[in-house]
């Protein structure tokens, strides 16, 4: 397994992502303080709260009695995790990638973009199993379409990585994006049989390489297009 911690790619439109860094700043914040550290008890209220149920939104059940009408929970849902591994492991990513992908885009339709892919990532999840009563939390599925996003428009560029979590390697971003996607594929053709939503990350996947062709800066060129070998 692959975990990113570096990549070579300046930024050429933009001084700051600031989009990136506030929704990095959003998620910890609310682990921290409203899940207090990952507390049991905080969390599973939360998750109920915030989470995406796919029963509810589908009216099959009558829905958990909270301050949002059950729709918002497909924003909400982004902002909750269940643990640490799964906070670190998603903003992880979004601190190496998410950079770069706000820079093509331009702040506004970054956080557009990022959002729509949450938002399709939940309602993948909520098609594929309607009738589960188990909250979908985390921003696993909108940090898929940022993955996808940044393969679309980077594949070349090389990527400083953990293999095992301890031995460094710098890999370019086909084999160590690449390798994570055919995963998730993998995963919903041979269910690992965990509780991990693979079917979100593959509707943000999608949903992020739609998104990146359209809302990309006039001009941006895909696949690294000018970069030198």
């Amino acid at each position: 397994m692959f975990v990113p911690f570096h990549d070579h790619n300046s930024l050429r439109h933009i001084r700051v992502h600031y989009v990136t860094l506030s929704l990095i700043a959003a998620n910890v914040v609310v682990f921290i303080v409203l899940q207090a550290g990952g507390a049991e008890g905080a969390t599973a209220i939360l998750a109920t709260a915030f989470g995406v149920i796919p029963r509810e939104v589908m009216g099959f059940t009558a829905p958990t009695p909270g301050l949002f009408p059950e729709s918002i929970t497909l924003g909400t849902y982004m902002f909750i995790h269940g643990g640490w591994l799964h906070l670190l492991g998603n903003m992880l990513f979004l601190w190496v990638f998410g950079d770069n992908v706000e820079d093509a885009l331009g702040h506004f339709r970054f956080l557009v973009f990022y959002f729509l892919c949450g938002i399709c990532a939940g309602l993948t999840h909520v098609a594929l199993d309607p009738i589960s009563g188990v909250p979908l939390v985390g921003a696993s599925g909108a940090v898929a379409g940022v993955i996808a996003a940044y393969l679309i428009l980077h594949p070349r560029v090389r990527v400083w990585v953990l293999v095992l979590w301890r031995i460094p390697l710098r890999l370019s971003a086909m084999w160590v994006l690449g390798s994570w996607v055919a995963m998730q594929f993998f995963a919903v053709v041979f269910p690992p049989g965990d509780n991990v939503a693979w079917w979100s990350h593959v509707g943000g996947l999608v949903v992020g390489a739609v998104l990146v062709v359209v809302l990309r800066r006039p001009g941006v060129p895909l696949c690294d297009r000018g970069l030198p070998r």
